[in-house]
């Protein structure tokens, strides 16, 4: 019998992707129905709901579950849930009782099949405002909520893609019952998620072996998904991150692995979402350093500790280790944090992915401070292959400039 964390509000994982000749049938009834193309977002909410890392929602939330969230992370049944899950269109004509097929706008593909129980509209800035803290325009999580259709559709769907991400990411892309199948293998009771959408630089690495000692593994999962315009595709920081593990991990302590959900840039209220599907996947405890899931200085720094503080004791299993203020010190000789470090600041280097994307966009070296050399070749490989014209400027703002 499995030792891990139990899944999030059930007892044993929901996937709701269909397989087999039920996935045939359902694809080619699919092809009859109303068609509703999902963003970006939706899209990865759809194939985590097809995997169970979304367990044990059956679908897309209706407006009392919208509210609850919202205002107080908790759906219309009691389950705790941090940020709304939904589905939206423009579509006029479709109605509560209707069958409706989800389509990819990126692709096209058919992504599954839906049966509407409510339609309904919402106030979008009080989505931004209790979710994001925040409605400006510049926040990307912001932009995504206002760019939404006009209404929004409730119901249980039943998934018919995977999105394409195996195909794309091969083994790096797994899914909860795979990582819990890895993780009863190694007989790990105990994991550590490590949520990253930037290579590791050496905090991280430095966190990451701060979890090893109190956890039997971890798990460092990143983003698959979209992300936004400057940050590294995923294919260059998986083999740097594996570059990594091969070179500074003692082997048979990391698993690494991706996961396919957009960053909505939720700073705190995401740290509770990565700590509620990390639960999912089987991982005991979630790394939360500085900003986490943190969009320029829309968030305090240690904000998304904080607010584990303020839910419910029984909200989450997965609990959160909470690290301070990680950096390299030049009289300590190596890492260190604010607890541990009695120097000053003038002796400290404050590390951020923003400033190690910079550096590199610049055509900067990275020092040793910043980044193992093994990972910075990889780095450096991939910046010589972007064209000036092509390169996004990259700012230091809020926490990362310091």
């Amino acid at each position: 019998m499995s030792k891990l964390v139990p899944p999030h509000g059930s007892d044993t994982i929901n996937a709701l992707a269909l397989s087999g000749d039920a996935l045939t049938a359902e694809l080619s009834r699919a092809e009859s129905l109303a068609k509703i193309t999902c963003s970006s977002r939706e899209e990865g909410d759809v194939v985590m709901l097809g995997i169970g890392g979304f367990n044990p929602l059956e679908g897309f939330m209706g407006e009392a579950d919208w509210k609850g969230v919202c205002d107080n992370m908790t759906m219309a049944n009691g389950l705790f849930w941090p940020i709304p899950v939904t589905l939206s269109t423009d579509d006029e004509d479709v109605k509560a009782g209707d069958e409706v097929a989800i389509i990819s706008g990126k692709s096209g593909d058919i992504l599954a099949t839906m049966t509407v129980t409510e339609k309904y509209t919402i106030d979008k800035d009080h989505e931004c405002e209790t979710v994001y803290k925040t409605t400006e325009d510049a926040h990307p999580g912001v932009v995504m909520v206002q760019a939404q259709g006009k209404y929004n559709l409730a119901g249980p769907i039943k998934v018919l893609s995977d999105g394409g991400f195996p195909a794309k990411f091969g083994d790096l892309y797994m899914t909860p019952a795979e990582t819990r199948a890895y993780f009863d293998d190694k007989g790990w009771k105990t994991v550590a998620a490590f949520q990253t959408r930037n290579p590791m630089h050496r905090s991280h690495e430095y966190l990451a072996k701060l979890a090893v000692e109190i956890c039997d593994g971890v798990m460092i999962h990143s983003v698959l998904g979209g992300l936004k315009a400057g940050d590294i595709p995923a294919d260059v920081r998986s083999e740097a991150i594996s570059t990594l593990i091969e070179n500074y991990f003692v082997p048979n302590t990391i698993l690494q692995s991706g996961y396919p959900l957009d960053m909505r840039y939720a700073g705190p209220r995401e740290a509770l979402l990565h700590a509620l599907f990390r639960q999912n996947y089987g991982c005991s405890h979630l790394i939360v350093g500085r900003d986490h899931a943190g969009v320029d200085d829309y968030y305090g720094p240690f904000d998304a500790h904080n607010i584990f503080d303020e839910i419910a004791d029984d909200a989450l299993v997965t609990q959160p280790l909470k690290i301070d203020w990680t950096f390299w010190c030049h009289e300590c000789g190596g890492m260190s944090s604010m607890k541990t470090c009695p120097h000053e600041a003038k002796d400290r280097v404050l590390l951020s992915g923003t400033k190690v994307r910079k550096m590199l966009s610049d055509g900067e070296d990275l020092p040793e401070e910043f980044s193992r050399p093994e990972v910075a070749k990889v780095l450096q490989a991939y910046y010589a292959t972007i064209k000036a014209e092509d390169k996004v400027e990259i700012k230091l703002s809020g926490h990362s400039a310091k």
